[in-house]
């Protein structure tokens, strides 16, 4: 605040965060597997997915045809 004043900023339109939105699909037996590490975590499962998918890709290997 200033003063007396409120000053609200404009909010980012979706997107211009860095972070991108999709759709997956997955077994339901991984799903059951990440609601699970979420519950004695605390983590979202976004939280964990997107913690999942930076490992892998950092990790991954492709292999020569």
């Amino acid at each position: 605040m200033s003063g007396n004043s409120l000053v609200i900023h404009p909010k980012r339109p979706k997107g211009e965060d860095g972070y991108r939105t999709f759709s997956i699909r997955v077994k339901e037996e991984l799903f059951d597997k990440i609601n699970d590490i979420a519950a004695q975590t605390g983590h979202s499962r976004n939280e964990l997915i997107g913690q999942f998918l930076e490992f892998a890709v950092s990790h991954c290997t492709i292999a020569d045809k």
